[in-house]
């Protein structure tokens, strides 16, 4: 879950360039995709949306690239782990997370050992400032990767991506918020809050969040639902509805 912390190092000066990728980086993009494909593709027969979000969504891969898969609907735990494990997909692990105490809690489900595939979904609905936080970092539908689509978006290092024939364009986020909102498509508060996010993150070198617990094997997303309530009461204030 996340890229490794020495490239999510904010960019604070400026710079445009293209990158133009090897043959050896489009053949790691299609083998990572083919593996989003593998996975999204169980949901999809079943009429569950998903999302492929990040650089395998943008194209910038590297060879520790996570492969995030989000489910933007309020789903049940249970009726994830049922599909995966009816479609042989093994579980290595299972998580609840909360960013920040009013942010929507979400489920992680690991498909691997190393957790560089995972697929996420939230406990309730997404407020709209949150499908916004997936656009700014750029997402496809099932039915855009397997079009071969790519999309813009901002990484961790706080660098605006575009997609080309090539390979992609890079330019720099900070004090260039407003150009990034328009081409994204999203409000530039979104950005700006990135921005802050990050750089404050990048200065006082936390990389933390509110609350997080794995779940132990035989442990239900609900009942891992009370003991995170029963570690930070605060969040059963606002998920009251949740148990």
């Amino acid at each position: 879950m996340g890229e490794h912390l020495s490239r999510i190092k904010p960019r604070l000066s400026p710079e445009f360039k293209e990158v133009v990728y090897s043959e050896e980086h489009w053949k790691l993009l299609r083998q990572l995709r083919d593996r989003a494909i593998e996975v999204m593709s169980v949901f999809a027969k079943r009429g569950i949306e998903t999302w492929l979000h990040g650089s395998v969504a943008r194209g910038d891969v590297w060879e520790k690239s996570d492969i995030d898969i989000v489910i933007p609907r309020k789903v049940h735990g249970y009726t994830i782990e049922l599909i995966l494990e009816n479609e042989g997909f093994k579980i290595y692990a299972r998580y609840l997370v909360a960013a920040t105490p009013t942010t929507t809690l979400k489920a992680y489900v690991a498909l691997d050992e190393e957790e560089q595939v995972t697929i996420s979904f939230p406990l309730v609905d997404f407020k709209p400032r949150e499908i916004e936080f997936y656009k700014y970092g750029g997402f496809l539908t099932y039915e855009d990767v397997l079009s071969e689509k790519r999309v813009p978006g901002v990484n961790k290092n706080l660098v605006l991506i575009i997609p080309t024939t090539r390979g992609h364009l890079e330019m720099p986020v900070i004090e260039y918020e407003d150009y990034v909102a328009k081409i994204l498509g999203v409000s530039v508060d979104i950005v700006r809050e990135r921005v802050e996010v990050l750089t404050r993150r990048d200065e006082v070198g936390r990389t933390g969040v509110f609350a997080k617990i794995a779940l132990s094997p035989d442990e239900t997303f609900e009942e891992g639902l009370k003991r995170l309530f029963k570690e930070r009461p605060l969040l059963k204030k606002v998920y009251l509805d949740l148990i």
